[in-house]
């Protein structure tokens, strides 16, 4: 934590909403199509677990996805994530909907992404991430880069490094 940057963590400290893509973020990208058309996803458990510490202290969650799942309806519904939006090939206009629902300013959501979709609302958030697997666009605009690939950690270290800069870190750990 004290190696990053303190703009970037006063930045943290204001997040109260988490929003993310699925493909590439919550999952690696790809997408496996089984012998009888079934759809299926490998969802990180250290990400899940993350996003119920992120639950727990009270804070918001959304995800926001272009493609429409059953399983990621299933996921979301696991994880306890507030909104779900599915199907939304254009994603701003879900994401000013999640503002007006939520009560919130843009600088209090982080938004993580991975492609060119997200650029419209990376561009706004007060603090925008690229996972590492993410188009060099999103990284360029991104205020950080996680170490950590999506679909393998990389949301559970942006809860992680949010919980601290918040000073939410040690509610989650009393229960442990």
């Amino acid at each position: 934590m004290s190696s990053l940057p303190p703009n970037l963590l006063q930045r943290a400290s204001r997040v109260s909403v988490l929003l993310l893509d699925v493909d590439g973020v919550l999952t690696d990208g790809r997408i496996i199509y089984a012998e009888y058309g079934d759809e299926l996803k490998c969802f990180d458990v250290q990400d899940g677990a993350g996003l119920v510490f992120w639950n727990r202290v009270g804070l918001k969650s959304a995800v926001i996805t272009a493609r429409t799942s059953r399983l990621m309806k299933r996921r979301a519904k696991e994880l306890r994530v507030d909104a779900l939006i599915q199907g939304a090939l254009m994603k701003l206009p879900a994401y000013e909907r999640l503002l007006r629902r939520f009560h919130v300013a843009e600088e209090q959501v982080c938004a993580i992404g991975d492609d060119l979709m997200e650029l419209p609302i990376l561009r706004r958030v007060g603090f925008a991430v690229a996972v590492p697997n993410a188009v060099e666009e999103v990284k360029r605009i991104s205020h950080y880069v996680t170490r950590r690939p999506g679909g393998r950690g990389a949301v559970r270290e942006v809860v992680d490094i949010i919980l601290k800069a918040k000073g939410l870190w040690d509610d989650v750990m009393q229960r442990y």
